[in-house]
């Protein structure tokens, strides 16, 4: 629904400003008063973390210093693909959450090449 002033998109009021005010989500003074501020806190942390987790755990694999680096970047890919998987489900975006479902494996299939599996002499 599209909000001007706490009015709807035909100048109505909205259920949201009739139990709330008029208080925005972004309002520091009015966190405590929005019911959802700490989920949406929750899910920004979590978006945040994946984020920078998997820039990160790139930028370790892109450098290509050896296997050691290169397998704990995989763990922070796996790290980053567990927080995706969280938000997408606390926001119901499950197309996200598939993707990274299915990265999850492609990255513990990495920790176990780079990190325990025995390099192959050839």
């Amino acid at each position: 629904m599209y909000i001007v002033n706490g009015r709807g998109w035909r100048g109505r009021r909205t259920i949201f400003t009739a139990f709330y005010g008029d208080i925005s989500r972004d309002d520091a003074a009015g966190v405590a008063a929005y019911p959802g501020a700490m989920h949406d806190i929750l899910i920004n942390g979590l978006k945040w973390f994946a984020s920078g987790s998997g820039i990160i755990a790139a930028a370790m694999i892109a450098h290509d210093g050896g296997r050691r680096l290169t397998g704990w970047g995989f763990v922070l890919f796996v790290a980053s693909s567990i927080a995706w998987v969280a938000g997408s489900a606390l926001t119901h975006d499950w197309a996200l959450g598939t993707q990274n479902v299915v990265l999850f494996g492609i990255n513990l299939f990495g920790v176990y090449r780079y990190l325990i599996r025995k390099k192959l002499d050839v």
